[in-house]
């Protein structure tokens, strides 16, 4: 298993900072995330076009191989780049992720190309598993210009991880909080500090 982080976005919403470098409970998210990857996968890579950000990380880091395809780009570039047949994919900006959840994730991707969370809000199809048949589909939608990743249903096949089954591996209802706003980065941060006291 590989697991591919992508961070490509530009954090317009958060004044351009680095969301991966955010501190959540005394930790950076990305520090967070690899604590957990590592534990799931045997490889981990990121996906982004700054290799100046992650060069200490020791990590692999794989630029968009069709710049400017948003976050499906993303996804399509780490599936290409992966080693290995099946791919944890995570935004770079989900501080609460746990080894159990990305576990059960993988062990349910078996059978079909691609195993995806759906929450009250949706489809999360950036913490998801994909299989390497979803390239050649993600790639047609790319050409054709459709960059919406949660349009992947309709062109793979995927096994719905549903709310109730979420339920008992996030019982606080973090796991897929992320942080696109500063609102967003002050209620992780209170959230962690819940969590620690």
């Amino acid at each position: 298993m590989t697991a591919a982080i992508i961070a490509g976005g530009r954090a317009q919403r958060l004044g351009g900072l680095d969301k991966s470098d955010l501190v959540i409970g005394g930790r950076r998210i990305i520090d967070r995330q690899l604590s957990v990857l590592g534990h799931v996968a045997e490889h981990i890579l990121i996906v982004s076009n700054d290799h100046h950000r992650f060069r200490a990380s020791g990590l692999r880091v794989c630029a968009d191989l069709i710049p400017g395809s948003g976050p499906l780009g993303g996804l399509y570039t780490a599936l290409v780049r992966s080693p290995t047949a099946s791919t944890i994919v995570v935004a770079c900006d989900l501080p609460f992720l746990t080894v159990p959840f990305l576990g059960h994730l993988a062990a349910r991707a078996g059978g079909t190309d691609a195993a995806i969370p759906r929450t009250a809000a949706g489809l999360q199809p950036l913490c998801a598993v994909y299989d390497r048949a979803c390239i050649e589909p993600i790639r047609a939608r790319l050409e054709r210009g459709e960059l919406r990743v949660s349009g992947l249903g309709d062109v793979v096949r995927v096994t719905d991880i549903g709310p109730s089954e979420i339920a008992q591996f996030d019982p606080d209802g973090t796991l897929f909080c992320n942080v696109n706003t500063p609102d967003d980065h002050a209620r992780a941060m209170n959230l962690a500090a819940e969590d620690r006291s």
